[in-house]
């Protein structure tokens, strides 16, 4: 709840208060003068009514005791009215308690997070933290119960406040924080060992393919020599140079005789 709702919840209810006062006040006035009425002391009210013409007589007086049962039915429901209004308080009360109640918890469990507290007895414990909450600036306006239910639910917790201390949730964030360097250099590694990977893959596919082309060029090439073979074998130019040839020369009786040639 905020202060401006808070303002305006306490000017309601002395409005309320008022008027109710007020109903009092006129109640008892009311039935006062009618009783003296009654016994002779002061007139009834005198009003001139007529109906259809026709004057009612002692109008006045049916509508002064008319007014006071209707003020005291009113005034019925004023204990019913007072205990809502008590009821409302005491729930605006109990929600700014509350509100209270955790701010002053939140900030000794912080303390007791940060190993403010030592003493290790219940009743030591409660002492040592309603003390450090009264010199608390924003604590000290807070009354004594507000205190000590905050104290009682630190002693309570403190087991937790241990566990979870601040020394030791920084330690488990430092641990985290370095396995999280650790996982981005394994990421960076790895990164690099893919490209290296892939570059490698491209250069060996590459070099197959420059083998396939030098491959093909052998091939050409002994196709192209083996042409040539052919051609040159019908030309008659690949006669061994090891044989020599024969020659004729006529003799005596007209007989021909072979000389080797020169």
């Amino acid at each position: 709840m905020t202060e401006s709702s808070s303002h305006v919840a306490v000017f309601v209810s002395a409005v309320q208060s008022f008027c109710a006062f007020l109903l009092i006040l006129a109640t008892i006035a009311v039935l006062g003068t009618s009783a003296a009425a009654a016994v002779g002391v002061l007139p009834w009210l005198d009003i001139p009514v007529s109906f259809g013409g026709t004057e009612v007589p002692d109008a006045g007086m049916y509508v002064q005791i008319g007014l006071g049962l209707l003020l005291i039915v009113l005034i019925g429901f004023l204990p019913a009215n007072a205990r809502m209004r008590r009821l409302e308080v005491t729930n605006r009360d109990f929600r700014i308690s509350m509100a209270d109640v955790a701010q002053a918890y939140h900030y000794v469990h912080q303390a007791d997070r940060e190993g403010t507290f030592q003493l290790s007895r219940e009743f030591d414990a409660m002492r040592e933290r309603i003390e450090w909450m009264r010199h608390h600036p924003d604590l000290a306006e807070l009354e004594y119960d507000v205190l000590q239910a905050a104290a009682q639910m630190s002693v309570e917790s403190r087991d937790l406040a241990q566990i979870y201390s601040t020394e030791k949730v920084e330690r488990a964030r430092s641990f985290l924080r370095e396995r999280q360097r650790e996982v981005e250099q394994y990421r960076q590694r790895i990164s690099m060992a893919q490209a290296t990977v892939g570059e490698i893959k491209r250069w060996m596919q590459a070099v197959s393919v420059e083998e396939g082309l030098a491959e093909k060029q052998i091939e050409r090439l002994q196709k192209d020599l083996a042409e040539v073979t052919d051609a040159l074998k019908l030309t008659g130019h690949d006669r061994p140079k090891n044989i020599v040839g024969m020659r004729r020369r006529e003799g005596r009786g007209g007989d021909q005789m072979a000389t080797p040639a020169e």
